[in-house]
């Protein structure tokens, strides 16, 4: 058990976070800020097979979370009148002969209707596959290393049926982020690594993020990934800390600490990075599923608002959680063995649930369910 504290103690976190270790994690790292100081803490394991614990300030995949920081630098680019939120992606991206009724909003609230690269999971319960980097198991192991160009992600994506007419449903879509980073290389004639560090990172002073493209590597320290398969019937457990996020790109592929996630979702909701009429804009949520522009804004029972995104990639995850005026914070690293079943999701929606109801329950903004 691991504990900093600068304020108060609380041992009924460190408590949640010792019965996520038991329920399955690997390992579990805690960053709670708020009216009384802040708190770390962490529990578990850093390495299978070792004693120590995961880093307080380690690096991890924030899976998708990068939609946030993507959505943000849109945004910031709206606000410097190069792109127009409302205006037809396919002016900005005329290679691709998309719909031209899907706007820039729409692909950062999931209201396109594009096909998701990374595979489509529909109410009846069936699953239409992507790239065969996330079809599942030894596949995926064997293929990590593969560099995917974010073109090659959205020309597979748009071979696919659209999922509904641009603007009348909401699905969660990786190719919609893809898109988003595409438009801003677009605009700029710059990377979108360059673009995370004039707009965000830097002007943050983010040192632990790190906008990747193929890079196989994660800067130390960092607890270990892992992911398990089945072949000739027996289950094989692979570390796979290293490997190329480009399958994912800027659907999910950055990294980042929870300290940074700190500073930089309570800096944005905090009003630093965005005029006062787009981040509104960016926390009104759409009806099905409360996602605004790169952000999920839940109404809890009792009263109160989190804005969040949750990110989580071939065992790594992160939580980013905040009041709407960005002065309590939680976020969270979580290293797991993961799999194709994703066999962890129930822990980690539960625990997630436990966790905000703790800090955010009560006196303060209120609970809110996880969302992935």
């Amino acid at each position: 058990m691991s504990v900093t504290l600068t304020g108060h103690a609380r041992p009924e976190l460190q408590k949640i976070i010792e019965e996520m270790v038991d329920s399955g994690f690997v390992g579990v790292t805690l960053r709670v800020h708020d009216e009384h100081g802040e708190w770390t803490g962490s529990a578990g394991l850093r390495e299978l097979g070792r004693t120590e614990e995961p880093p307080i300030d380690g690096h991890i995949r924030i899976g998708s979370n990068t939609k946030t920081f993507t959505a943000t630098v849109v945004l910031q680019l709206v606000a410097e009148g190069r792109i127009g939120l409302d205006t037809a992606v396919d002016d900005y991206l005329p290679e691709f002969g998309l719909d031209r009724r899907i706007t820039v909003r729409m692909l950062l609230q999931h209201t396109s209707g594009v096909f998701n690269f990374t595979g489509e999971y529909f109410e009846d319960g069936t699953f239409v596959p992507g790239i065969t980097a996330t079809t599942a198991g030894k596949e995926w192991v064997d293929d990590r290393f593969h560099t995917y160009r974010p073109e090659e992600l959205v020309r597979l994506a748009l071979s696919k049926p659209a999922r509904f007419e641009p603007g009348t449903d909401w699905s969660y879509a990786n190719t919609n982020y893809v898109l988003a980073r595409l438009l801003i290389e677009k605009v700029t004639g710059r990377s979108v690594a360059e673009e995370m560090r004039r707009l965000i990172l830097g002007p943050l002073n983010l040192t632990g993020t790190i906008q990747p493209t193929g890079e196989t590597g994660i800067p130390e320290p960092h607890a270990h990934a892992y992911y398990r398969y089945e072949e000739d019937g027996q289950t094989r457990t692979v570390d796979v800390t290293r490997h190329n996020p480009s399958w994912i790109s800027s659907g999910g592929d950055m990294i980042s600490t929870t300290r940074d996630l700190h500073t930089f979702i309570s800096a944005l909701l905090g009003g630093r990075l965005l005029p006062a009429e787009l981040l509104a804009e960016m926390c009104t949520p759409e009806a099905k599923a409360g996602y605004g522009l790169g952000v999920f804004v839940q109404e809890v029972p009792g009263g109160g608002t989190v804005i969040m995104h949750n990110g989580g990639m071939a065992g790594h995850a992160a939580l980013m959680y905040s009041t709407p005026d960005g002065s309590t914070t939680l976020t969270a690293a979580l290293n797991y063995v993961d799999d194709a079943a994703m066999s962890m999701g129930v822990a980690f929606q539960k625990a997630t649930q436990r966790l905000v109801a703790e800090v955010f329950g009560g006196e303060q903004a209120g609970s809110a369910r996880q969302t992935g």
